[in-house]
């Protein structure tokens, strides 16, 4: 597979840096941004720039400084900045229609039909709700509710679900949840499969199992406080949580105990499906017959950021009567036909493939870091979901946040974008759009692996 394949879909060269970042015109636009907008803005604390365009997994910006994007809008950015066939289907689709609630149209059925391609099979309903992953989650919980009549949901340690009610409820983010009391009754967490830092290290290689055997107390044990739930919702692969990688057998065994004790299964897919981890789906690598009751997607659904987002679902939960559940965005044609054409970009081009290629080549190049340093306490990935997990010693395997945050500093000053994540704040994490080349790809890797070599000299 020719790896340099989509080349023409990014800038030729980058990383350029003209000015340090910010230079002048981004800081009068963060200038303006801080005086007028929400306190709570966050990504340009972490990356000081205003942006003027992108291309591929290319950014430009304000000052002509130009990024190699490695942090693709927080894993939105699935084909990369400005893809011509995402943008034609849009501006054609502007012009007929952009709202139509949930009355049919060609396009409508265009976007249905082409996820029915990617979709397992028993996944025969597709419920488009809000534009953001959060309704998404919603819609889930409350379709898991409605079927079963029962009420709590069990989540995971490190999970990141989203920042409305329900969503914020089933994410552990303590920094998300600060100040705002209690928020939706009857969700309840237990342990996910992190191996680097399993609360179950005595099991050993066993962890993972230890932590499915978890799960499978409280919903046997009279006296675990669980009350039987409608439904377990889990990140296929955590995202924000720090790119936490679950073994095969513990997502398996999780499947296996749902089953057997008539619980719904919720796999989120928002930002590790549609291609992410070299599978259209990030459940996918747990085998063929493995298949959650229900998914939720968004993120790269949209291809190159229209807002979207959608349930799939087993026939046999289609209960909903008409209108029980609505939204009033549920039916942006702009955006359904700039999914349709990103998702039959990335079928035609086995997007997915490349993902799980580059994925291949750029890891060893990360895992050296484990070897050279001292303060690269893990490097984990799978396809182009990547992390580099900093400790202040590798033995104690002390959370290191400030130099996840200084990764993101320095590499943004030499012109690449990442992302910063993990239970302690402690990883750098990368979510370049799935068309980067080889060669972007490469060269971020190079400027990332400098830095933490510099950092580790007290550069």
């Amino acid at each position: 597979m020719d790896l340099n394949r989509f080349s023409y879909l990014s800038l030729d060269d980058a990383p350029i840096i003209n000015t340090t970042p910010p230079g002048p015109k981004s800081k009068e636009l963060l200038d303006f941004q801080a005086h007028n907008e929400s306190s709570a803005v966050s990504y340009p604390k972490g990356m000081p720039m205003a942006i003027k365009m992108g291309k591929g997994a290319t950014i430009v910006d304000a000052d002509d400084n130009v990024f190699i994007d490695m942090f693709g809008g927080a894993g939105v950015m699935a084909v990369g900045n400005g893809h011509p066939d995402v943008l034609k289907a849009a501006h054609e689709t502007i012009d007929r229609y952009t709202h139509t609630l949930d009355i049919p149209t060609d396009v409508r059925r265009t976007l249905v039909n082409t996820l029915r391609e990617v979709l397992p099979k028993e996944l025969t309903r597709i419920f488009f709700g809000g534009p953001t992953g959060s309704d998404a989650v919603e819609q889930a919980i409350k379709l898991a509710k409605y079927n079963t009549g029962r009420q709590e949901i069990i989540a995971f340690q490190g999970a990141y679900h989203g920042m409305t009610g329900m969503a914020l409820a089933l994410t552990t983010d303590a920094s998300h949840r600060r100040g705002l009391g209690s928020l939706v009754p009857g969700v309840r967490f237990v342990p996910y499969d992190y191996s680097y830092r399993s609360p179950f290290a005595d099991a050993g290689e066993d962890s993972d199992l230890r932590a499915a055997e978890y799960l499978e107390m409280v919903l046997t044990d009279s006296h675990s406080g669980f009350d039987k739930p409608a439904a377990v919702i889990l990140e296929s692969v955590q995202g924000e949580g720090g790119t936490i990688i679950p073994s095969t057998r513990f997502m398996r065994r999780v499947r296996e105990i749902t089953r057997a004790h008539d619980v719904l299964l919720i796999c989120d897919e928002i930002q590790s499906g549609l291609g992410r981890t070299g599978k259209m789906f990030a459940f996918e690598h747990f085998g063929d017959d493995f298949v959650p009751d229900i998914i939720t997607m968004s993120k790269a659904l949209g291809g190159v950021g229209f807002p979207i987002s959608a349930i799939a679902y087993r026939e046999e939960l289609n209960t909903w009567p008409a209108g029980l559940t609505i939204g009033t965005f549920r039916g942006n044609m702009v955006a359904y036909a700039a999914g349709a054409a990103a998702l039959r970009f990335m079928i035609d081009n086995d997007l997915p493939g490349h993902a799980a290629a580059l994925g291949e080549r750029l890891l060893p190049e990360l895992k050296k870091l484990e070897r050279e340093t001292s303060i690269v306490g893990e490097v984990r990935g799978i396809g182009l979901m990547i992390a580099v997990e900093m400790v202040r010693d590798q033995k104690t395997r002390e959370p290191a946040p400030e130099l996840a945050r200084k990764i993101r500093q320095y590499a943004h000053r030499r012109g690449v974008m990442i992302e910063v994540g993990g239970h302690h704040g402690n990883v750098a994490r990368l979510l370049p759009p799935l068309v980067i080349t080889e060669k972007l790809a490469m060269a971020g890797i190079g400027v990332i692996a400098d830095v933490v070599r510099d950092i580790e000299k007290g550069i």
